[in-house]
């Protein structure tokens, strides 16, 4: 009997005992990622050598920006062709190296509104994920209408690199904010729809975690240009 077949098998209440154990180990990974990207940034920070050198090399920088996506459409896209301990190590060197990236972003910015910032993403993250748990409604209309819009603030994002005006940031942003909080009640829902159709485990865990955690930190990143004060 195949994975979707065994899932008609069981009650309900074996249904809802996999669906919390999925967005346990979900949100432990997810945790575990944001934990190691914090770490990393501080490190970076901190070390003015590794700081002098991000900031000094062009090439350098853009080469961890696609180093970071290669990892990111590896894990995505190879899947279900990696193995497990491979999969979590792609996820872990990730988060490490965003950290690095993202140190840029916090010279740019106070600490205390970087950390005012990431508690309400934190707040706004966790109702939106509640509540694509807790829905009982199909979510898979939103799916379509939230990855156009993803799509408009990514070529919006590029084109705007060009342009350098500030009042299309502020709209890209304002959009950016309304599609990733979307995102996260959207992908929380796939995650237990994960459970419900049988698929458990480390690695679906693990790609869980990589779609939240994108989620919370591009959330994070749209909410610190409207709240975020610059040095």
């Amino acid at each position: 009997m195949n994975e979707l077949n065994s899932s008609y098998t069981r009650t309900a209440g074996q249904v809802i005992v996999k669906q919390n154990a999925l967005i346990r180990q979900v949100y432990a990974w997810m945790g575990a990622g944001l934990a190691i990207t914090a770490f990393m940034a501080l490190v970076t920070l901190s070390s003015p050598t590794l700081l002098n050198a991000i900031l000094g090399n062009r090439l350098l920088f853009f080469g961890l920006m696609i180093g970071e996506l290669a990892l990111v459409f590896t894990l995505s896209g190879a899947i279900n062709k990696l193995s497990t301990s491979t999969a979590t190590l792609i996820f872990l060197a990730y988060s490490a190296l965003n950290g690095v990236t993202l140190s840029v972003v916090a010279l740019a910015y106070t600490a205390n509104s970087i950390a005012s910032t990431f508690v309400i993403t934190a707040g706004m993250f966790g109702a939106m994920s509640i509540y694509g748990f807790a829905t009982k409604r199909d979510l898979t209309s939103w799916g379509s209408f939230l990855f156009m819009g993803l799509i408009g603030v990514v070529i919006a994002s590029v084109v705007n690199i060009f342009v350098g005006s500030s009042a299309v940031s502020w709209f890209i942003s304002g959009i950016g904010v309304i599609v990733f909080t979307g995102l996260t009640a959207y992908d929380t829902w796939k995650i237990k729809a994960m459970a419900v159709q049988g698929i458990e485990g480390r690695m679906p865990a693990i790609l869980g975690a990589l779609t939240l955690y994108l989620d919370f930190i591009n959330l994070f990143l749209m909410l610190l240009r409207f709240t975020g004060n610059r040095r």
